[in-house]
């Protein structure tokens, strides 16, 4: 069985990796798909954002990273899939997630999300608050990978 983790994944976060690692097991292949939406502003592009993915899970070998920009389902949809991996740090996460697993529900009824809750020792990582506390200076060793961090830093001495 395959299944997808989508997110922005702006930067792939410890809490991200934690969801991957813990999903992995259960399923013959998990795509980590990096999604597009206009809402958001990016600091890294897909291609930077795929590679920092791939760069932190090479040891995962039922890992693939794709990038996708449109509907997660019709994604899961064109490639066969019915599982969405979704993780979930606190009750406002949990009522975003409930809101759009309704919506993907009632576009596609036969595709499932799953929810595996995050880690406690990860529950302040987002990577909103990841890119604030990289302009600043901040130690994000706790929070991201070290290939994270190196390109955070060579990202923001450009700007």
């Amino acid at each position: 069985m395959k299944a997808v983790y989508p997110g922005s994944f702006d930067p792939i976060t410890l809490g991200h990796i934690d969801i991957i690692r813990r999903a992995a097991p259960f399923f013959d292949e998990l795509t980590v798909l990096v999604s597009h939406s206009a809402e958001k502003n990016y600091l890294f592009s897909e291609s930077e954002r795929k590679d920092l993915i791939n760069n932190s899970l090479e040891d995962l070998p039922n890992i693939v990273v794709e990038t996708h920009d449109g509907l997660t389902v019709d994604y899961l949809r064109k490639n066969g899939q019915r599982v969405i991996i979704r993780g979930v740090r606190a009750v406002s996460d949990f009522e975003s997630e409930l809101i759009m697993a309704n919506m993907n529900k009632s576009l596609a009824p036969e595709i499932e999300t799953m929810v595996i809750f995050a880690n406690p020792k990860y529950n302040y990582v987002a990577s909103r608050v990841i890119k604030e506390v990289a302009l600043h200076g901040g130690n994000l060793q706790a929070s991201v990978p070290q290939v994270v961090i190196e390109a955070l830093k060579e990202k923001l001495k450009k700007k």
